[in-house]
Formats: structure tokens, C-alpha cells, sequence
């Protein structure tokens, strides 16, 4: 989710590298990763809602000014707050590996896979909710400019660059905007959602500007032959 600031650690102790990857910061990680088939199954297994049996009759959707295709205002509550959750233990699995000095290789490999996963299943789910232009692009270049980077960071690591493209200011930004306007679109409450559809433009316009910033610290390197 977050531009991860595990990428250039300092070389770990042999003392830190004999301990077990299972420690907090890395637990963390991986229930981020375990929450996802719970953020699917919550969005579309129909059982675990009882669909067709409204928690909340259609009044009080009504009134909150739910969208019509909504089949239930606790299944979004529920959404909202299992990706606000994933969002937590992204903060809190780095905080915990600084204040503990528990940072460690398969740390660094996995938090910034969880947060992928996790932002690229959400906005898998919102297109289908939302099957528009707007939430398309949004995915497609979202999406593909994490693949683009996380393969540029790794062919620069290969060259011994990787501090070259380094986390950026605007890489941060781009994150929270599109933490935030993902929150917004998942309550799928009428009344936010034009802010939810301008938070997520400015997102992509961070993305794509995020990416320009890596490409160019890593065009000198690129336009090399051989």
C-alpha cells in the first residue's frame, strides 16, 4: 500500500539475520496478506452476508444514500474497515521493525508484495462495482505502474543502483491519496462518491508522475548499451 521504506535498510546484524522471520513486524505482514480472500469473500460470497436479508432495511440504506446496487450497508462497513485495518498494520509493520530492530530480508521482500496485493484486489473489486472509464484507467495505470517500478527497482539493485530510485515524496503522496479515495468508493455512500471519483484522478496523476520521477533517475542507466 505504502511506498515502502524497508527497500534500503542497513545491512542487518548477524545477530538480527540468526533470528526468526516470524516476528512481529513480519506477522503483521502476513495477516495483511491473509486478509485479502477475507476482503473477496466479504465482497462477494453471498452467505457471508445473507444477501437478500438486508442488515439494514432499505430505509436506512435509503436515507444514508446508499447506491442501489448495494445489497447491504454492513457488507461495505465491513470492506471499509478490513482495508482500513490491512492500511494499519502496513504502518504499524514498519514502526515495529524500527523500534524493535527486527528488520529483515524477507521483510523487506514482503511488505511492499502485501501492500500490492491488497490495493490491486481492492480496485479489482471497485471496476466491477463501478464498470467506468474513470475506475478503469485508474486500475490499469495504477496496477501497471507498480509492476513497472517494483521491475525497474529490481534490475537497478542488479546494477548495484538502487539508492538511485529511492522512495520519493511523491510516491508517498500518491499512496495516501489512493488509500483514501479507495476508503471513500468502498463505503459506496452517493453522497461521497464525487469525492471519492476527484481523490482517485489526483491519485493517478501521482502515479503516473511518481513513475516519471523513477524513470527519470533510472534513464542514465537505461539508455546504456549493452
Amino acid at each position: 500500500m505504502t511506498e515502502s521504506t524497508h527497500l534500503h535498510p542497513q545491512k542487518p546484524s548477524s545477530t538480527q539475520s540468526n533470528k526468526s522471520i516470524f516476528n512481529l513486524p513480519n506477522n503483521l505482514t502476513i495477516a495483511r496478506i491473509l486478509m485479502i480472500p477475507l476482503f473477496v469473500a466479504i465482497a462477494y460470497w453471498p452467505p457471508a452476508m445473507g444477501i437478500g436479508m438486508p442488515a439494514i432495511s432499505d430505509n436506512v440504506i435509503a436515507k444514508v444514500g446508499m447506491s442501489d446496487f448495494s445489497d447491504s450497508l454492513l457488507r461495505h462497513l465491513l470492506l471499509t474497515g478490513v482495508f482500513i485495518l490491512a492500511a494499519i498494520t502496513d504502518w504499524l509493520d514498519g514502526y515495529f521493525a524500527r523500534k524493535l530492530n527486527v528488520v529483515s530480508a524477507f521483510g523487506r521482500f514482503l511488505d511492499p508484495v502485501a501492500d500490492k496485493l491488497m490495493v490491486a484486489a481492492a480496485l479489482i473489486i471497485l471496476v466491477q462495482w463501478h464498470p467506468n472509464i474513470i475506475m478503469a484507467i485508474a486500475a490499469i495505470v495504477i496496477i501497471s505502474r507498480e509492476i513497472a517500478v517494483s521491475a525497474l527497482r529490481e534490475w537497478m539493485a542488479e546494477l548495484g543502483k538502487s539508492t538511485s530510485v529511492a522512495v520519493s515524496y511523491v510516491g508517498k503522496l500518491k499512496t495516501t491519496f489512493q488509500m483514501i479515495a479507495i476508503t471513500v468508493l468502498l463505503l459506496n455512500w452517493e453522497s461521497l462518491e464525487t469525492i471519492g471519483y476527484v481523490l482517485m484522478v489526483a491519485a493517478v496523476i501521482l502515479t503516473l508522475w511518481s513513475m516519471m520521477i523513477y524513470l527519470k533517475a533510472a534513464w542514465p542507466y537505461l539508455k546504456q548499451s549493452g
